[in-house]
């Protein structure tokens, strides 16, 4: 139990990305775009979509490990939250530089807006509100993505 309890902390803090002393959430963002780019060549993109829909109650008892070791609410260590969302946001979107660029941009700019009701979550204890937040930003920029790039697509092909 103890092994796995360390592999779930490593999870946690995004294998060390969260402990960044500079903006640990984007850092564990962008440590999350080679898990993603990855996943996304191997699986395709229904079977990535799937595996970030997965992702998430792992994420969540990943994030509980490190919140029951950690003394704060939702310490900036704690970065499986990011990857969550980040992999929620580029969920069915193609694997190419413009979804990872935009994908990236717009979920770090809706996880620290927080739009509603993505701050609500927050209060739910434990990894589940470290977690199901970033997981709401996610889906909202998933859209957000499709809204932008959908009709960029169209009109170059």
């Amino acid at each position: 139990m103890r092994v796995l309890n360390n592999l779930l902390f490593l999870l946690a803090t995004g294998f060390g990305s969260g402990r960044s002393p500079l903006v640990p959430g984007t850092t564990g963002t962008l440590a999350a775009i080679p898990v993603h780019v990855s996943a996304a060549w191997l699986l395709g993109p229904r079977y990535f979509a799937a595996a970030a829909v997965l992702f998430v109650p792992l994420a969540i008892a990943a994030a509980n490990v490190a919140c029951n070791r950690l003394p704060l609410k939702d310490p900036g260590l704690i970065v499986v939250d990011e990857w969550a969302g980040y992999f929620l946001t580029v969920a069915l979107h193609p694997l190419n530089w413009q979804t990872i660029a935009a994908g990236f941009l717009i979920f770090r700019i809706l996880d620290v807006a927080k739009p509603f009701p993505a701050r609500r979550l927050e209060h739910l204890p434990g990894g589940t509100g470290v977690v199901l937040d970033d997981v709401m930003v996610g889906l909202y920029g998933n859209l957000i993505l499709w809204l932008i790039l959908g009709p960029l697509r169209t009109l170059l092909a």
